[in-house]
């Protein structure tokens, strides 16, 4: 079973580990993150390993400060004003791959892009004292809910990993959001813990969504962050044997509800967002077979909480049409 460590005291645990080529789960800004040294193929695989993740996945590879990145990926103009106004925080920018990046080809999925992110906190001094990027998705198994706690991480993969960095619940509670400067138009992979029209603003030009079926970025499967329930979304009625997964001041009938948790009493979504994975986890283990989702509004950050909620309740193992 993996050790568990309060953060202010596990900094050279988890560097001894990552320098020996293993895996370690950490606390980062948006989800707890399962992380290897990105240059390291075998640590690479071992995090593969212990999320059963499908190798055509790529990860994102996350770096201490910009002059890490630059020797990574080649920046334009527009996705550097961009990493300077939100970095260290919840944006991942996809980039052309140099080609002497020290990058083990896992982390890209032999793309000719990488996806980088500078994180906050215990990952970002984590980083820079190792002196390499690490290769962190969230930490849980392919496909299911992120973990935004540490007794999360260690639920779901503690019997495959050596070490959990508790560091407390995540602030932000989604992954983060992921664009691309394709063509002089700024794209949107995957939206995520900063809202677009926040993106928007700091760049100058609108975001354009949707892309082709190719994997070109984590997060872009379209059955991801599910639980093992079923989930119905837009509900407006609870059926039998149901759980009800409810939103602002609103009130659905739950009289036939296993389970009830509102994401944000107040209508707040921000709050929404950082109990988004918690709440469907307990839903989950309330028994019901389905849980159903109360309708929640698709501005700010309301969208990246419908995109993780459709992927919720997609089917398995499928691209984005």
């Amino acid at each position: 079973m993996a050790e568990i460590l309060k953060a202010d005291k596990a900094l050279e645990r988890a560097l001894a580990l990552l320098e020996a080529g293993e895996v370690v789960a950490i606390p980062t800004e948006t989800v707890y993150g399962l992380a290897g040294d990105a240059t390291n193929g075998a640590a690479v695989g071992r995090i593969f390993e212990a999320k059963g993740r499908p190798r055509f996945n790529p990860l994102i590879a996350h770096v201490a400060d910009l002059a890490m990145a630059e020797r990574i990926a080649a920046f334009d103009p527009l996705s550097r004003k961009l990493a300077e106004k939100f970095w260290p925080g919840p944006l991942t920018l996809v980039l052309p791959l140099r080609p002497d990046a020290s990058i083990h080809r896992l982390v890209t999925a032999g793309l000719d892009t990488v996806a980088l992110r500078m994180p906050k906190g215990f990952g970002g001094e984590l980083i820079a004292r190792l002196g390499r990027p690490l290769a962190a998705p969230s930490a849980n198994s392919s496909g299911k809910i992120s973990a935004t706690t540490a007794e999360a991480v260690a639920a779901d993969l503690g019997q495959k990993i050596p070490l959990v960095v508790d560091g407390g619940q995540t602030p932000v509670g989604l992954e983060s959001v992921i664009v691309k400067v394709e063509d002089s138009r700024l794209k949107l992979l995957r939206p995520g813990g900063i809202a677009a029209d926040e993106i928007e603003a700091a760049a100058g030009v609108p975001l354009v969504r949707g892309h082709n079926a190719a994997i070109v970025a984590p997060g872009m499967l379209a059955s991801h962050y599910a639980p093992g329930a079923a989930v119905r979304l837009n509900a407006s009625d609870v059926r039998e044997g149901e759980a009800l997964l409810s939103f602002g001041p609103a009130r659905i009938d739950a009289a036939n509800a296993v389970a009830l948790l509102n994401l944000s009493e107040a209508g707040d979504l921000r709050e929404a967002a950082a109990n988004l994975f918690s709440h469907l986890q307990a839903l989950d283990c309330s028994g019901a077979k389905t849980i159903a989702v109360a309708p929640i509004p698709h501005r700010g950050l309301g969208e990246a909480i419908n995109d993780r909620l459709a992927r919720a309740a997609a089917p398995r193992d499928m691209p984005l049409p």
